[in-house]
């Protein structure tokens, strides 16, 4: 938690990755690739009896060894002139996956100071953190010091996960940022799709700007749910910047 003050907020960089499938579907797959797709598909829950090729067009997003990364929404809290709490927010996305992490890490580099900025993220440390991290290394990037957790301590590590926040140390259960979103009465970012439509609405609509915006607003929700969370009030409309 934060003690309630701007000066506080202000090192604290959101963030919100979009993921999709490596390839457009499980026959483009790489026939080595494929081959370890489907030793990963017989240990997932597969209620409805799916071939391993209908897993990969609806779940190899999530996995980074069989994904990549298509945008990456970033937001930080600044004041108005009216010193009201504003953020700012910002997407990172494209096709070129390698190009927009590169662009990524330049700006967290150039903009933010490791030594005070805390990254923030809805189930970060099980998802966006170590998937930016993967995907990095797959592309041959070097990992920024705002990620890099390589030989550092669980406290010198400056990550924020808002579920941990909630769990209050319970470790049972997964809280959906749309469901805490729900209960403190946070505008919610699932409008006409969610999180489980990006593949399609990317691979089949061509979609990217419209999963960019869905992306932003995650952004959004998880700032806001970060204040509350911290007994603050939401941003309001007005006070959204985009860059």
């Amino acid at each position: 938690m934060i003690n309630k003050d701007l000066k506080d907020l202000k090192h604290i960089l959101v963030i919100d990755i979009e993921t999709v499938g490596i390839v457009p579907g499980y026959a483009q797959l790489d026939a080595r690739i494929r081959a370890e797709w489907d030793r990963k598909s017989i240990f997932l829950k597969n209620d409805e009896n799916l071939t391993a090729e209908e897993l990969f067009n609806t779940r190899a997003g999530i996995y980074s060894e069989f994904g990549k990364i298509i945008c990456i929404g970033i937001g930080y809290y600044v004041k108005n002139e009216n010193d009201e709490i504003s953020l700012r927010v910002k997407a990172i996305y494209g096709d070129d996956e390698k190009a927009l992490l590169l662009d990524f890490k330049e700006l967290v580099e150039k903009k933010f100071d490791p030594r005070r900025t805390v990254l923030c993220a809805h189930n970060g440390k099980e998802f966006d953190f170590p998937y930016l991290c993967r995907r990095m290394l797959v592309n041959g990037i070097s990992l920024p010091a705002l990620l890099d957790m390589s030989a550092k301590k669980p406290w010198e590590i400056n990550h924020i996960d808002t579920m941990d926040l909630w769990k209050f140390g319970d470790r049972k259960s997964y809280t959906s940022l749309e469901l805490l979103a729900a209960i403190f009465d946070i505008e919610s970012s699932k409008s006409d799709m969610d999180g489980s439509m990006v593949n399609e609405v990317y691979y089949r609509d061509k979609g990217l700007e419209k999963i960019k915006e869905y992306c932003l607003q995650d952004v959004i929700v998880t700032a806001n749910l970060f204040l509350k969370l911290n007994c603050l009030p939401v941003i309001s409309p007005e006070n959204i910047i985009r860059a």
